[in-house]
């Protein structure tokens, strides 16, 4: 069998495209679809070098409201099974598989208990940012594992050996976010951002949360009475700094800070990983990412 150096595996999962389809085809793998770059990083740990795991969207890209290509479909057909998220994360995805036809799926936030959204029209709907929370991206590698060894069975072994040492780099995550987050003051243990999607990074550390939006907006700049209820927040409470995602202008959360005189503390990253040269290239790196500019724009570095 021709040998495809590491490189190009990672090159595959960050950009998607043909390149997964081509790569299938040269090393005779089994293709693995995610539906955005963060659960491709947490498939290819647990899949090693059995199977190539290939995201449909790039890196940065905005996934709530992704417009599928005819490309995708194209290199999809090609695939032995897909990964999603659910929790009506991706709004395209039912459309998505409906166009694609018999191409196997599963759900990676089967066994989560949700947290459920409590303002505007998505008041009592999941939110689907679920793997904010290190503990619960555990129960996402647990089903990954379980897909895979059903997928090839031949590599459970491989699997259930990278699920545990993953598994490991994630309790030790954990550990170390609450010990760092814990330091912050009590009356700095808000977390204000455009989207509301740190509702279980919050739960978890024990930090309350303002955002504009619950899920990101189709305009993502928030209503004047979004903005306001935020100003109102962060002068209510002096919470020092606020926030914004990578994949959404920062435009409305830069408003919230002048008027509110907070400090536009920086750039948070959620729904997609960057490429191999930018800041959070892995999973492991966002969660660690966020910690940082959080602490550091709340004052605590």
């Amino acid at each position: 069998m021709k040998f495809i150096p590491q490189h190009l595996l990672l090159t595959a999962l960050l950009c998607g495209g043909t390149g997964g389809t081509a790569l299938a085809q040269a090393q005779d793998k089994k293709t693995v679809l995610t539906t955005f770059t963060i659960l491709a990083d947490m498939a290819q740990n647990v899949a090693g070098d059995r199977l190539n795991v290939v995201s449909i969207t790039k890196p940065g890209a905005e996934i709530h409201g992704y417009q599928f290509t005819p490309s995708d479909l194209v290199n999809a057909r090609g695939a032995s099974l897909i990964l999603n998220n659910g929790l009506n994360l991706e709004r395209w995805f039912e459309k998505f598989t409906r166009q694609l036809g018999r191409v196997p799926s599963v759900t990676l936030t089967e066994g989560i208990t949700p947290v459920n959204i409590t303002s505007d029209a998505y008041r009592g709907k999941p939110n689907p940012h679920a793997w904010m929370s290190p503990k619960n991206a555990l129960i996402y590698v647990e089903n990954i594992r379980k897909a895979f060894v059903k997928l090839d069975p031949a590599g459970a072994k491989t699997f259930n050996a990278n699920a545990r040492k993953y598994s490991d780099q994630i309790r030790a995550v954990d550990t170390r976010l609450r010990t760092q987050l814990a330091s912050l003051p009590k009356n700095q243990r808000a977390l204000v951002t455009c989207e509301g999607a740190f509702s279980y990074l919050t739960r978890d550390y024990g930090l309350s949360e303002h955002y504009l939006w619950p899920v990101n907006a189709e305009e993502g700049q928030g209503t004047p009475r979004q903005i306001k209820a935020v100003i109102d927040a962060v002068r209510a409470e002096k919470i020092p700094a606020v926030f914004c995602e990578s994949t959404v202008p920062t435009r409305g959360m830069e408003q919230v800070a002048k008027e509110a005189g907070a400090r536009f503390g920086g750039v948070l990253y959620v729904d997609s990983l960057t490429d191999a040269r930018g800041a959070v290239p892995t999973y492991l790196k966002l969660l660690q990412k966020d910690a940082d500019t959080i602490l550091k724009g709340l004052g605590t570095r």
